[in-house]
This record gives structure tokens, sequence and C-alpha cells, in this order.
């Protein structure tokens, strides 16, 4: 099993959210906001899953309240923002940080020193795309939309 799949995070409802079940499924990794001029990808994120998950695509979205303060909320006020804003069905996590002494163990995987992609996440909807076995395949800047058509053509490359 990969490193990525080895990783259990905290889902937004506070269960865990083991990554083991994604194995075999392409997963989009991406850091999001509820307060951010980008926040509107969430309905871009939300039509990706739908167009894609039958397919083996999971969007996994990771609330950060790193960048000037753009997710304040409580989880649940995170989860009602998402379901009456954008109706996202999609997995969300738990509040995690992204960079500095505090990244979680994923973005470490991710982002970290001797990462495919490494460097520090620069701000709020930044996209990671894991392969079936666990691989990180592409790294997407944040104000590159998840129906950009390098996103969609990486997707469905990585999808087979």
């Amino acid at each position: 099993m990969s490193a990525f799949h080895d990783l259990t995070l905290k889902a937004l409802n506070g269960e865990d959210l083991p990554l083991a079940p994604f194995k075999g499924q392409v997963v989009l990794v991406v850091n999001v906001a509820s307060k951010c001029g980008l926040t509107p990808q969430y309905k871009a994120l939300e039509n990706l899953y739908q167009q894609y998950k039958d397919k083996g695509l999971t969007v996994i979205g990771l609330p950060c309240n790193q960048f000037a303060g753009q997710e304040p909320g409580s989880e649940e006020e995170i989860r009602t923002f998402c379901n009456l804003n954008y109706g996202v069905t999609f997995p969300l996590g738990g509040k995690l940080e992204v960079n500095g002494p505090q990244r979680h163990a994923l973005y470490r995987l991710l982002a970290g020193e001797g990462a495919e992609f490494p460097g520090d996440i620069s701000w709020n909807f930044e996209k990671f795309l894991v392969g079936k076995d666990g691989r990180v395949l592409a790294r997407f800047a944040p104000r590159t939309t998840p129906d950009d058509p390098a996103v969609v053509q990486a997707i469905e490359k990585a999808l087979g």
C-alpha cells in the first residue's frame, strides 16, 4: 500500500476518514475555504465529482484557515455552507494545516521535502491529483479551476 493510502484524516463530522478505501481510485485533493475569492470553485469541484465518480474519481476537500483566515467557521458551519451554497457531496475533511511546522502528514507527503511536487501551498484551492496507486501525478495552482482542460485531461488520463 502507498504512503498516501496509509493515512487517515479526520472527516468534517469528526469521524475517521481513512484513505485506504481510495486505493484503485483517482483522488483530487484540494485545500478549501468558505470565504475566499476562489470559493465558487466548490461548484466546479462538485460537477467534476458528479461527472467522474462512477469512473473512479474522488474529490476530497480539506478546509484550511491558514490563508487570510478565510475558513474561520466550525466544522458544522463549513458543512452547512457547502451543502446550502454548492450542494457538496464529495468527502470533506476536518480543518488542517497545509504549511508550516504543524503541516498535516498528508501535505508533508504531497508538498514536503522529497515530494514529486514540493513547495509550500500558495493559497486556498491548490489541487493535487493522486493516481490509483497513491502516487502524486499533478499539482494545479489555486486559480486553475477544476474544469480547466489541463485538470480534466489529467483526470481522464489517470482514470485510464
